[in-house]
């Protein structure tokens, strides 16, 4: 909906002015006038004391010489006050007297017709409905002008989706587009058959009709929507699949024609739909499904798709992270039988993404952004924007020039650790905590296969008391049996260390616990790494295929297979448990001083470990 003009907005200001004015008109009035006895007015009169008197029916109404005092009874107390004007009411019976002693008293006389005091009265009553009902007509005008010609209800049919013509191009390409260079690929034949379409339909050829993009949330699939309709230069209509649903059923189906149409007309064209799982859910599967306005909108989206002709210049791109939830029908050849899978990019990808972001802050010299991009396994682009972000904060926070590859690195452990508290806690707990992310560090440096050490710190982030950080020297696309065995040792490698120094364990250890179970019983059920088990998988530790979460789970297998896999997840962590408390009673004077080296530095980065282990002497297990 447009922004109200200047025009609007005055006289709005004006409309409410007036009312305020004539309300507290109204109000002066009241409180200058007050309702006395027809007793009180004679005896006025008698005490000389009338200028004027206007007659109106059977009503007086009249000025004092002098203003009196009147008592009046306000929520049950008293209360006196000065006026200067008044109101009465002749008696039933007449007074023929009371002229001749006005005039007597030199007050002026005055007749008001009771014709036009009605008008008059009648106008005045009905003021304020005009102004009401007058601001309501102009904006249901405007409403009527912003939503089509429907009215003031009738644009609910229309799709409000945001359309970029000829005079408004898109203004993203596959430059601005870091990375993907196997989706540009598959997507430049896209934009090449919306460039010249006629070298298709000489040989026969076609597009298909739309291609879904999928991928995590933040890959950039709608980045790369928007570069590919920049790169075609052809009209680009964008919407979010939640703005077809309504309250009211038919109306998301009305909203799918009309922008179908519109595309239509401006042929050739993109029409980009993000998030499609709001509307494409199966159909019947109860959970996520069986809402009605939401399966008339699908069902007008498949029909449309098939309405096609055969080289119609209109392209559909939609985008998910959840194509599991989709309805077989969307995704069947002639619709959107194209899948274009977005990964998380890899190092190198990540370098190019960070390069990109780079451009909108200033950078000081010297920054190495492959170091930062190798330091954020896993991130995706839109968190490495967040990254460019969270460090131009950090700058400008210390008043400096530009961003630093200290600010950056800085911004990086705040996404992967969490934000640093200030907390105050004990000695006794600042120890705890030293020797339970020593344990962690120590057995990832003399474990095989593991994961470099970055950083390891007391310091709390976020919800932990501590924190050790490990970064893989580059992406992992496999993760063998012997790294997944040494991985759940070292998360088990502070619990250990707490009971090897403390003789007891404490509750830091809640959140390694959970993180060990849930990786065993991916390695039992779904990985198939036990002996007892076999090469099996079953659906125990997936997650709901609707909510992305365990709420309920089809069982697959017996009790006993039950009883066997609890006892293959309990086998894996016990050994690995063990393993760790060998490790690290072999080497207790590493963990020991790597433990005091904490409680007196409060963070270590991978070569201040380095160095403390090599004096120690500790030797890899």
């Amino acid at each position: 909906m447009k922004q109200p003009s200047w025009r609007t907005v005055v006289y709005i200001i004006s409309i409410f002015m007036l009312f305020n004015i004539f309300y507290s008109y109204m109000l002066r009035e009241a409180g200058q006038t007050a309702q006395i006895s027809y007793s009180r007015f004679r005896a006025e009169l008698a005490g000389n004391n009338l200028k004027t008197v206007s007659f109106k029916g059977t009503g007086v109404r009249g000025e004092f010489l002098r203003k009196i005092k009147v008592v009046e009874m306000v929520q049950g107390k008293e209360v006196a006050r000065e006026v200067g004007t008044f109101t009465t009411t002749m008696p039933a019976v007449a007074d023929p007297a009371l002229l001749g002693e006005l005039a007597s008293h030199n007050v002026e006389i005055s007749a008001v017709s009771t014709e036009s005091s009605l008008l008059v009265t009648f106008l005045v009553s009905m003021l304020p409905w005009i102004l009401i009902i007058g601001v309501w007509v102009y904006f249901s005008r405007n409403v009527s002008k912003q939503m089509g010609t429907g009215g003031m209800f009738g644009g609910f049919a229309k799709s409000g989706a945001r359309m970029y013509g000829v005079g408004e191009k898109v203004d993203v390409t596959f430059d601005d587009v870091a990375g993907m260079e196997n989706n540009k690929i598959e997507l430049k034949e896209v934009v090449d058959y919306l460039k010249n379409p006629e070298q298709f339909r000489q040989i026969g050829g076609k597009v298909p009709k739309g291609i879904l993009l999928v991928g995590p949330p933040g890959t950039g699939k709608t980045l790369l929507a928007r570069a590919v309709a920049g790169e075609a230069g052809v009209n680009f209509f964008t919407i979010s699949a939640s703005q077809f649903i309504e309250m009211f059923v038919g109306v998301g189906a009305s909203r799918v024609r009309d922008l179908f149409a519109n595309a239509k007309k401006g042929a050739p064209s993109i029409i980009f739909i993000d998030e499609i799982d709001a509307v494409g859910r199966s159909r019947g599967t109860g959970l996520g499904g069986g809402h009605d306005e939401r399966e008339q909108t699908l069902n007008q989206l498949l029909s449309e798709m098939d309405g096609f002709d055969r080289h119609e210049e209109v392209i559909v791109l939609a985008a998910t992270n959840r194509p599991d939830v989709l309805d077989p029908a969307l995704l069947r050849p002639g619709r959107f039988d194209r899948h274009v899978v977005i990964e998380r990019p890899d190092w190198r990808d990540r370098e190019k993404i960070l390069k990109v972001h780079a451009r909108k802050v200033t950078i000081a010299e010297g920054v190495d952004f492959s170091a930062i991009a190798k330091g954020t396994p896993g991130m995706t682009g839109a968190d490495l924007e967040n990254l460019v972000n969270e460090a131009a904060i950090l700058a400008s926070r210390e008043k400096a020039s530009a961003v630093t590859m200290a600010h950056l690195e800085q911004a990086k452990d705040k996404l992967l650790m969490g934000g640093e508290r200030k907390m105050v806690i004990t000695e006794n707990e600042k120890r705890i905590t030293a020797y339970h992310e020593s344990g962690h560090t120590l057995l990832a440096k003399l474990l095989p296969g593991t994961d470099p050490i970055h950083k390891v710190t007391i310091i709390p982030h976020g919800v932990a008391l501590g924190v050790t950080q490990q970064l893989p020297e580059d992406d992992r696309y496999y993760y063998p049996r012997s790294y997944l065995e040494n991985r759940i040792c070292v998360i088990l490698g502070g619990r250990a260390a707490e009971r090897l120094v403390f003789g007891e364990v404490s509750t830091g250890a809640q959140n390694d616990l959970k993180m060990v179970t849930d990786l065993a019983e991916k390695m039992v059920c779904q990985w198939g790494m036990s002996e007892k088990i076999g090469p099996v998988t079953f659906t125990r530790g997936e997650e709901h295929p609707f909510l992305g979460r365990k709420l309920a789970e089809e069982k697959g297998f017996s009790e006993a297979m039950a009883w066997k896999i609890d006892q293959e997840i309990t086998a894996i962590i016990r050994h690995s448990e063990e393993l760790a408390d060998r490790v690290l009673s072999e080497n207790r004077p590493g963990l020991d001083a790597l433990a005091a080296a904490l409680q007196e530095e409060e963070t270590l980065d991978g070569a201040r470990v380095d160095e403390i282990l090599q004096r120690m002497g500790s030797n890899n297990s």
